[in-house]
């Protein structure tokens, strides 16, 4: 194994590494949209343990903008 790599060129190095980077991105960008699919379950799970402790009328505030859209 080792010798296969010893006798490489520079290009063959970085060919095989633009196709690792590509496969790596590829199931990256899969795993993202997955979560997506199933992103309100996920936010009802984070959020049970802080909906269970708050009093009974109240609701969660976000207090910027961005909080408000970390889960839609």
């Amino acid at each position: 194994m080792q010798d296969q790599f010893d006798k490489q060129s520079l290009t063959e190095h970085l060919r095989e590494l633009r196709s690792c980077l590509l496969i790596s991105l590829a199931a990256v960008a899969a795993g993202f949209a997955l979560a997506y699919g199933f992103i309100r379950p996920i936010s009802d799970w984070f959020f049970r343990p802080l909906i269970k402790v708050l009093p009974e009328s109240k609701s969660l505030v976000f207090t910027s903008y961005q909080e408000g859209f970390f889960f839609i």
